[in-house]
């Protein structure tokens, strides 16, 4: 696990947007963790948040021109990235989309920078694969190129339903389906390396086994 992608999931754990128990998912299983970005909601840890998807995004080697983030949560997460990377010295436009379509002002449901070039798709997690298949949908109809997705969290878990599940992750779907990279700042298998690691908090560590049996059944 890099050193990157293990300090970003004790910064998650440590901002408890990253957290242990039971939860349930939208595909309605009972989950021993949750990652939740919309928790990441104040200026310090936003501002951090947006370090690691910017580092993990020039570290990824894609050619990009600018960003675009899917209401509602891949508005700020694209716009902080967007400040993020001008702090490292790639100053990007940006973009994101209305929900429905404004009719006055400067009307449509595409705010910020023109759709152009190679286009970075920004968000938190995949789960359906629903917001990036819009995203990629209208990136193309304004006659750009998307080059990649970039999320935070990547839960390396197949879809379907127990008895019918799919040989392959959302993620994995996504990537084959738009021929595009998914790029994750972190993975399933760094947080179970972090629950396994000796820098792992007493506390945390006894969730281990839940995560290791959800991952077993699972897990790609």
């Amino acid at each position: 696990m890099s050193d990157l992608r293990q300090e970003f999931i004790a910064f998650s754990v440590e901002a408890e947007v990253l957290r242990f128990g039971e939860f349930t998912t939208k595909a309605g299983r009972l989950s021993p963790y949750f990652f939740n970005a919309g928790l990441f909601h104040d200026g310090a840890t936003l501002g951090q948040l947006a370090q690691f998807y910017a580092q993990t995004l020039l570290d990824s080697g894609v050619e990009f021109d600018m960003l675009f983030g899917p209401a509602y949560k891949g508005i700020t997460l694209a716009s902080a990235t967007s400040v993020a990377l001008a702090g490292k010295g790639r100053n990007t436009s940006f973009a994101y989309n209305r929900k429905e379509a404004k009719d006055h002002g400067e009307g449509g449901t595409i705010v910020g920078a023109k759709l152009a070039g190679k286009v970075v798709i920004v968000d938190d997690v995949i789960s359906a694969g629903t917001s990036v298949r819009e995203s990629v949908d209208m990136i193309r109809a304004a006659g750009a190129e998307p080059v990649a997705v970039l999320i935070a969290l990547d839960r390396m878990e197949r879809s379907g339903k127990d008895g019918a599940l799919s040989a392959h992750s959302a993620v994995q779907q996504v990537a084959q389906e738009f021929g595009i990279p998914v790029i994750s700042i972190a993975n399933l298998d760094d947080l179970f390396g972090y629950l396994s690691g000796a820098t792992a908090d007493p506390r945390l560590s006894q969730h281990k086994e839940a995560v290791a049996a959800y991952r077993s059944r699972y897990g790609v």
